[in-house]
Parts: structure tokens; C-alpha cells; sequence
């Protein structure tokens, strides 16, 4: 019987446990994405902690796909040294970590973008803050080039995997959905052609990276919005991701205009409230022949144990219980069982915003 603790390969990337750390932001790059050695710190940590895989906060793969301050950028050969300070870190402390490669699209602002935001199509929408611009035919492929620029870099710079990021409204969620994509060409319209941008930006992903390094991505099977992507349409890009070759999906869901269903949600206070994902990530697991992780409010170790062993998940993801304990892993592994001390409050990103770089609020609160 499958076991949190089972030690597993990912491709050739060998994991200790099945526990991951999903991406977040956490603003502690420079103005221009460069890291820093407090973002490295921070990475060190997480591995020192026992987590099975860190995966990166979202990484821009170009200017313009940027969303906030802090926010780490792979766009440029020139943050070669500091990048490979941070894997060297994670590995000197035993630990795992992948690179998550995104573009913000239309979900973000003339402001960090440093131009009008660029989108599948110009449309005022809860989740943009303001109206993009119509990407051309050739944007379209600058972006998949430089996704693929992205990777190859990540491979050079010691990082263990890559992940894409398909979910939570940005630019290749953007594509899949038929709320944010009304184009009339190749990349718009049918489910078929609205999976066109996602499939040819693993594809020079892959090209990037070769057959033998792990390609994962973070994938959105509903948009919990009216219109929206539904899961039927997420299991048709699941499908077709298992069949070209992904070797993880990661599976979420929501958008910043999806609500009480947005992707980070408050208040969760007791295990039906946890594992908010799981149904939708089941309904992945039947299609594909990769494995599946999940994330979604995970904060009981026996509700991450019943999805392993009773709904079959291969990975649990969590990130906020992990910025207030980066040692959960090993005190679940040591015995101590009892739940995250994450309150789900959300006031970890404050300081991401106002001080350069999360943390829990209610640990500091308790030691002054």
C-alpha cells in the first residue's frame, strides 16, 4: 500500500517522500527577478525541513509576463551565478527543486509588465486588471521560444525538474479557457485549438530539455467561473499532456475572480474543509498514465494519507503550512501527526509586499 513517506522517481529524479511544496510568491528577488540569497535561504530551509520536491515560486520567462515586485525572472543569462547558488543550497541541505515557468498574460499591469499586458484576446474581465492587448501570431511564438529559453536555462543552472504553469488565470490557463480565449484562428475556438499554445510550449520545452529531464505542470481542471474552464476541458488537455509525454501533472483549480473557489482559500479550520481539489484531481488520475499531484488546502496528515492510499494521488502539495513550518515533513515523519499550524489566514503575503519577502504573521506575533 502506497505510503506518504514511499520514496519515489520522478523520470530519472529520485524524491523521499511524496510530499511537495507548490509554488508561491514569495518577493524576495530583486526589481529585475534577479534572486536573492534570502530566496536562497529561504529554499535551504524547505529542503533542511524534509519536503519530497521544492518547487520555485512562479518564474516569469520574460519582461512582460511579469505580475509582481519580488517575482523571480529566468528571461536572461545573466542571473546564471545567482540561480545556481540557490540549487547548490537545496542540494547541499539533501533537498529536490523545480523551476515553475509562467507568463502573467492579461493577469497583470502596465505597471510590473512595463508595457500594456498581452492576452489570448482584448477583453475586460473581473480577473485582468485592466484591458489587455490581442496577442499577435508572432508574440505568440516569442512567448513559446522564450518558455523554452527558460527551461533550457534551468537545466544548465542545476535545477532538478521544470514546471509549467497552466492554472490560476495566467497566460497558458489564459489559451484553454473559453472565458478569457475568443480567438477565431488556430489557437482559439475548439478545445483542440485552445490546447494549441500549451501543447507547442511543452513541446519547446522539451526540445530544451531532452527526453531524459522531468517536465511537470500545474494544471487548472476547472476555473470555478461561469464560462469558465470546465472540467471536461481540462481532462481533454490532461490527455493530451500524458500522451506527449508530461511526467507530473499537478492539479488545481480557480482563478483570483473565482471567490470562496479562488485557488488560496481562507478558513480552513477542519478536514472537510481540506483536500478541496481532490475530486477534480481524481477525475485526472482516470485519464492520464503520469502521476498526479494534488494541491488544495492540505493541512491533516490523515487526510494526505487517505488520498494517497484511497484516492491514489502519487504527491501531496501544499505551500502555506510550509512557510509557517518549513519542518513539517520531518515532524510528521518523526511521529507527530498532528495537523499543520497554518491557519489559512493569509497574512503571509503581507510582508511579501510590504517588507520584501514572506512569513507566517501568527509565529511572529507569538514571539514578540
Amino acid at each position: 500500500m502506497a505510503d506518504l513517506f514511499d520514496a519515489t522517481t520522478i523520470k530519472n529524479m529520485a524524491l523521499g517522500n511524496r510530499l511537495v511544496r507548490s509554488a508561491t510568491w514569495e518577493g524576495m528577488c530583486e526589481a529585475d527577478g534577479r534572486p536573492t540569497p534570502k530566496l536562497t535561504g529561504f529554499y535551504q530551509t524547505l529542503a533542511a525541513g524534509g519536503i519530497g520536491l521544492i518547487i520555485s515560486g512562479y518564474t516569469f520567462v520574460r519582461p512582460e509576463g511579469k505580475q509582481m515586485r519580488g517575482k523571480m525572472g529566468i528571461h536572461t543569462d545573466e542571473f546564471a551565478d545567482s540561480f545556481r547558488a540557490m540549487t547548490g543550497a537545496v542540494h547541499a541541505a539533501g533537498g529536490r527543486i523545480a523551476v515553475q515557468l509562467v507568463h502573467a498574460g492579461g493577469q497583470t499591469d502596465t505597471a510590473n509588465a512595463g508595457r500594456r499586458p498581452l492576452a489570448p484576446s482584448a477583453l475586460k474581465l473581473a480577473q485582468y486588471p485592466e484591458v489587455p492587448e490581442e496577442l499577435s501570431r508572432a508574440e505568440i511564438q516569442a512567448i513559446i521560444d522564450a518558455f523554452g529559453q527558460g527551461a533550457r536555462r534551468a537545466r544548465a543552472w542545476g535545477f532538478d525538474a521544470v514546471q509549467l504553469h497552466g492554472a490560476h488565470g495566467y497566460l497558458i490557463n489564459q489559451f484553454l479557457s473559453p472565458l478569457t480565449n475568443r480567438r477565431t484562428d488556430l489557437y482559439g475556438g475548439t478545445i483542440d485549438n485552445r490546447c494549441r499554445f500549451l501543447m507547442e510550449v511543452y513541446q519547446r520545452v522539451r526540445e530544451a530539455v531532452g527526453p531524459d529531464f522531468p517536465v511537470l505542470i500545474k494544471l487548472s481542471a476547472a476555473d470555478n467561473l461561469a464560462g469558465g474552464l470546465s472540467l471536461d476541458d481540462a481532462l481533454v488537455a490532461a490527455t493530451k499532456l500524458s500522451a506527449a509525454g508530461i511526467d507530473a501533472i499537478e492539479v488545481s483549480a480557480g482563478t483570483p475572480a473565482s471567490g470562496k473557489q479562488s485557488p488560496v482559500r481562507a478558513d480552513i479550520d477542519a478536514e472537510d474543509k481540506e483536500a478541496y481539489n481532490l475530486d477534480l484531481a481524481r477525475a485526472v488520475k482516470k485519464v492520464v498514465r503520469c502521476p498526479v499531484m494534488v494541491v488544495g488546502g492540505f493541512r491533516s496528515f490523515d487526510v494526505a494519507e487517505e488520498a494517497v492510499r484511497e484516492s491514489g494521488m502519487d504527491y501531496i502539495s501544499m505551500a502555506r503550512p510550509l512557510i509557517r513550518e518549513p519542518d513539517l515533513p520531518k515532524r510528521w515523519l518523526a511521529g507527530d501527526r498532528r495537523p499543520a499550524t497554518c491557519i489559512s489566514c493569509n497574512g503571509c503575503f503581507l510582508p511579501g509586499i510590504k517588507e520584501g519577502g514572506i512569513y507566517c504573521v501568527q509565529e511572529k506575533k507569538k514571539k514578540t
